[in-house]
């Protein structure tokens, strides 16, 4: 107990040393107070997808701040996606997969922060937990993007400087890209995932050179049943696939957990024949990126495998229920094909057929990567 009590205390001195150096001033400023910065934070406690949809502006930092040392912090488990980022230069984990730490289990972690002595941070995510942080590493310059419905009364004290955009208009990366230019950083003229996905994953699984490109990508599954398609529907799918001769270019693969190995061997057992190659929970998460890479189109629900293929620049059919965050989410644009359909529970989504997503497929609409 005592312990503790004395953390709480050191907390407390530290949260009124913040608040004493507090000096807030317009957003658009930050970029101009904060361009010598030899040391930036970029803070974003969120799981795959966040990570995914923040490199965009990651990069436009890297070009803002060209000398900087640059530091990012993820959710612990997903650090390793950030490897196709060589341009960052160091990235932290935060422990939040299954369950995040108490708030006192984050005290060392916050005297490591503030021993790093980073001159500014940056903050796109806007979490109770993530702008708390961001304050307490004693930065001097401290940007936040104002949370969906306002936040707690307190939250704006926590940085120097907040932004506002809207949620849900646009995909996640385009808005945490316009963040930054409503914060005065210069941002060029488009979001860009600027990554580098080496061939070496997929030719460790049996992909060879001569079969990039010649291959569709499956991931059946999400992370809920509301968001999926029927397991029907699913099966008539891959069967359709597989009947019109693309048995040696169909790669299907699922996450490394029982819910979605269950559904993945219930499902193979009924198709009429086994696909090319079957990665059912095996691939670790660069290997699954170099796989996405390499394939002619990616089909799949809102998932992170989606979210990767959009990554990788790599066109995609995928399927949707109707949603408030369903701008957030949905890649926007040629070469993505997306179908939306309703939410219904156990039964996943209704209103989109394997019919509707071949016919997608067939359009050819997808088909041509983005330059």
């Amino acid at each position: 107990m005592s312990f503790i009590i004395v953390q709480f205390c050191y907390l407390g001195a530290l949260l009124c040393k913040s608040f004493s150096n507090r000096n807030v001033t317009q957003p658009d400023s930050f970029y101009q107070h904060s361009k010598d910065a030899r040391k930036l934070l970029v803070l974003d406690l969120g799981f795959l997808g966040d990570t995914i949809h923040l490199l965009p502006a990651l990069w436009a930092i890297r070009q803002a701040w060209p000398k900087a040392e640059l530091h990012v912090m993820v959710a612990e488990h997903v650090t390793q996606i950030l490897e196709v980022a060589p341009w960052i230069d160091q990235v932290w984990g935060y422990p939040r997969f299954p369950k995040g730490p108490k708030p006192w289990q984050d005290f060392d972690r916050i005297q490591k922060l503030r021993a790093a002595k980073f001159d500014a941070v940056i903050n796109l995510n806007g979490s109770d937990r993530s702008s708390l942080l961001t304050f307490l590493t004693g930065a001097r310059w401290r940007l936040g993007r104002r949370p969906q419905g306002g936040g707690p009364w307190h939250w704006p004290f926590q940085f120097t400087q907040t932004v506002e955009h809207p949620y849900a208009t646009m995909p996640v990366y385009e808005q945490r890209w316009n963040c930054l230019a409503l914060a005065g950083i210069p941002v060029g003229t488009k979001p860009e995932f600027h990554v580098t996905i080496p061939a070496e994953g997929r030719r460790g699984v049996g992909i060879q050179e001569e079969e990039d490109g010649d291959y569709i990508h499956i991931s059946p599954f999400t992370t809920q049943d509301q968001k999926e398609l029927p397991e029907g529907e699913l099966i008539s799918l891959i069967s359709s696939l597989l009947s019109v001769g693309n048995r040696r270019r169909l790669v299907v693969s699922c996450a490394p957990n029982e819910r979605e190995q269950s559904k993945f061997n219930r499902i193979l057992c009924q198709l009429p024949e086994r696909p090319w190659l079957v990665f059912a929970g095996t691939l670790k998460i660069l290997d699954l990126v170099s796989v996405i890479a390499g394939a002619r189109v990616h089909l799949g629900g809102d998932s992170g495998a989606l979210h990767l293929a959009v990554m990788a620049g790599v066109p995609t059919v995928s399927w949707f229920r109707q949603y408030d965050g369903l701008k957030d989410w949905a890649p926007s644009g040629p070469p993505h094909n997306v179908l939306v359909g309703d939410g219904g529970g156990e039964a996943g989504i209704r209103g989109v057929r394997s019919g509707d997503l071949l016919d997608a497929l067939a359009s050819g609409a997808h088909t041509q990567r983005p330059q």
